[in-house]
């Protein structure tokens, strides 16, 4: 992968937008998401694989994209076609992993530590090596998803550093053999918690096996005020000599009700009604000049770290359209969250309630 600054999107719930109908504009003209995205810089996607996001028995989808690798494989030929780089995106389930669940997939729930490690091992080579037989090898290839604490719980849990570096190595290991070209991540949440970071790597670091790129969620509402993300990439780049990607970044443009778009019962939108207290500290407003703004400011930090190499926007075209939300039953089921399951994620796309392209794309397009 060339040293390009990344102006990455994750589009994994693309083909389901499609599939129930979602629409993208530009200046009034309809056009296909990853077109218009090209048009406006983006040179890379984010595609997470889950490993089965379907339900035993009667296999009905998990939703949320339901990325298996039959789909992953899919949106990477049509990211290729238009010249754009992969990162493929472990989560090492069957459904989200992040930092509050890292459930194992449904195949390995009676696998010990050995064996957990060894089908981290093999689920991951033959995932890449199926990609490059379709002409999609990854260029960059993240192992666990928002790892912070851990992955395959609960052997895998933080504080076990021994079981977590040794699932991450596996994993590590698989993709040097399957795609030696390939750039590795390790990502964590939290990308103002420069103490967090510091615990993790420095236990991770004595433990496990080498990778390229630090990758950092940030979400402005959880993780920390700028200053606070911009000091913890620039010490994890000179401690850990690592370079950095946020590989999760998205910010509102909205706080406008939309739920005309899906009806009475859809889930509230990020900073409305359940948490307006998640909006009060917010450094720009949630407007559409507010989050172009907040994108010049974070891609302007990045470039500043040495060995700042980008970063991926998270979801912008998960625009609202009845039947895409972030679980179906099915779903809710495995993990055991509550629902709805709907879009709570609409005001933070890159494109309006509408579909039609907003003024941060123009900010990324021109940085």
């Amino acid at each position: 992968m060339d040293k390009t600054f990344i102006k990455g999107m994750d589009v994994s719930t693309l083909l389901e937008e499609e599939a129930c109908g979602a629409k993208y504009f530009d200046e009034g003209k309809q056009g296909d998401l990853l077109e218009i995205l090209k048009k406006y810089g983006t040179n890379s996607v984010r595609l997470r694989l889950w490993n089965d996001p379907y339900s035993e028995g009667d296999r009905t989808p998990y939703g949320a994209g339901t990325n298996d690798l039959e789909k992953t494989i899919i949106l990477a030929k049509r990211a290729k076609a238009l010249g754009m780089s992969i990162l493929l995106d472990f989560h090492y389930s069957d459904f989200w992993a992040d930092p509050g669940k890292q459930i194992v997939p449904k195949a390995w729930k009676n696998l010990d530590e050995e064996g957990l490690a060894k089908a981290v091992f093999d689920f991951t080579k033959e995932s890449i090596e199926a990609m490059a037989k379709e002409g999609v090898t990854p260029d960059m290839v993240q192992v666990g998803n928002e790892i912070t604490n851990g992955l395959l719980w609960p052997t895998g849990k933080k504080p076990n550093f021994d079981n977590i570096a040794r699932y991450v190595s596996a994993g590590i290991r698989a993709v040097k053999e399957a795609a030696p070209d390939a750039e590795i991540m390790i990502h964590l949440d939290n990308g103002g918690f420069n103490e967090m970071y510091v615990e993790w790597f420095d236990n991770y670091i004595k433990r496990g096996e080498d990778f390229d790129i630090i990758g950092m969620s940030y979400y402005p509402f959880w993780h920390g005020t700028l200053d606070q993300l911009d000091f913890n990439m620039h010490d994890m780049a000179k401690r850990y000599g690592k370079e950095i990607v946020i590989a999760e970044v998205s910010m509102g443009f909205s706080m406008e009700d939309y739920r005309r778009y899906e009806g009475p019962d859809a889930e509230n939108l990020m900073g409305m009604a359940t948490r307006p207290d998640l909006c009060e500290n917010l450094e720009y407003s949630m407007t559409p000049q507010g989050q172009a703004d907040f994108m010049q400011d974070v891609m302007t930090r990045i470039t500043k770290v040495s060995g700042g190499r980008g970063f991926y926007y998270w979801e912008p075209g998960w625009v609202p359209v009845p039947g895409c939300g972030w679980a179906t039953p099915a779903a809710l089921a495995f993990t055991g969250e509550k629902g709805p399951g709907g879009n709570e994620w609409a005001n933070q796309a890159l494109f309006d309630y509408e579909g039609n392209a907003l003024p941060a794309l123009k900010t990324i397009r021109d940085f």
